[in-house]
């Protein structure tokens, strides 16, 4: 049995049905009950077992990694209403102390490109402390890191409907190592079905780079419309992720990753994996 936190979110549900498809059993853990009902009829369908608990809850999460030999982790994110990094912070720890007792053999976790020590920068920080204290522990832990997710275009489309700008905070010729949720999950789920021993650090990322324009540029295709990209100016990025609700704590935080985007800080690694899913497929599809 695989059991597979964040099950009902892209990559979690994308590594599920990767599994699924390989004749794997799958527990999907979500915390939300209503998602599960949801997001996960399909999966339920194909054969996933779904388990709600608040993954905070170390004797629950035990329990449920018990029944299973091998676990995909993902730290989901937090409500950027709060402070986004201190509960991230305390999620990772829920998940470890989890871990200690629960007879699972192997480990596979999301990260991110450009994981780093330091001060709170987003999923830079939070990710890099996930897998320093998952290779402090005793269970073989592999580790994948992927590029910036397509989906995250995907919260632009309605206002882009109405106004036929896409904001971005990166300039709109930046090109940017991007992955689909799919290719994600297929390469989390080929991990978890090699061998205990094979735990190396991988980045995934999709057949080639894009920017915000190719962005535009599909989603204009898919929409039949014009669409140009309006770039957020640096100075405004906090600012502007406040209008969208974040705390000023969030808002820091993520401006910070941004910046690290922008600035060339992240790591580009000379032999990613290279996933299937191009970025026109990936917008003709959430258009759909």
């Amino acid at each position: 049995m695989h059991i597979v936190l964040g099950g009902t979110g892209q990559v979690g549900s994308a590594t599920a049905r990767a599994l699924l498809r390989r004749g794997e059993p799958v527990t999907l853990v979500t915390r939300n009950a209503d998602r599960a009902a949801n997001k996960a009829a399909d999966l339920r369908a194909a054969g996933a077992r779904v388990a709600v608990t608040d993954i905070r809850d170390v004797a629950a999460l035990r329990e449920l990694f018990r029944s299973g030999k091998r676990a995909f982790l993902l730290n989901p994110p937090a409500d950027p209403a709060g402070d986004s990094d201190r509960e991230e912070r305390a999620t990772v720890t829920a998940i470890i102390a989890a871990l200690e007792g629960s007879g699972l053999e192997k480990l596979v976790a999301a990260s991110t490109y450009g994981a780093r020590s330091g001060e709170p920068c987003g999923d830079l920080t939070v990710l890099h402390e996930f897998e320093e204290k998952l290779r402090a522990q005793a269970i073989p832990a592999a580790i994948n890191r992927g590029a910036y997710y397509m989906s995250n275009w995907g919260g632009m489309l309605a206002p882009l409907r109405a106004t036929g700008k896409l904001p971005s905070f990166f300039p709109a010729e930046l090109k940017l190592p991007m992955v689909a949720p799919e290719d994600l999950g297929d390469a989390a789920a080929q991990r978890l079905l090699e061998p205990v021993g094979e735990k190396d650090l991988r980045h995934i990322e999709g057949p080639e780079r894009y920017s915000a324009e190719d962005v535009a540029q599909a989603v204009s295709a898919c929409l039949k419309m014009p669409v140009a990209v309006e770039t957020i100016p640096r100075g405004a990025w906090e600012a502007t992720f406040k209008r969208f609700g974040f705390s000023d704590k969030s808002a820091a935080s993520y401006a910070c990753m941004t910046a690290a985007v922008v600035d060339g800080e992240i790591e580009e690694p000379d032999d990613p994996l290279r996933g299937p899913t191009s970025l026109h497929r990936y917008i003709r599809n959430l258009v759909g």
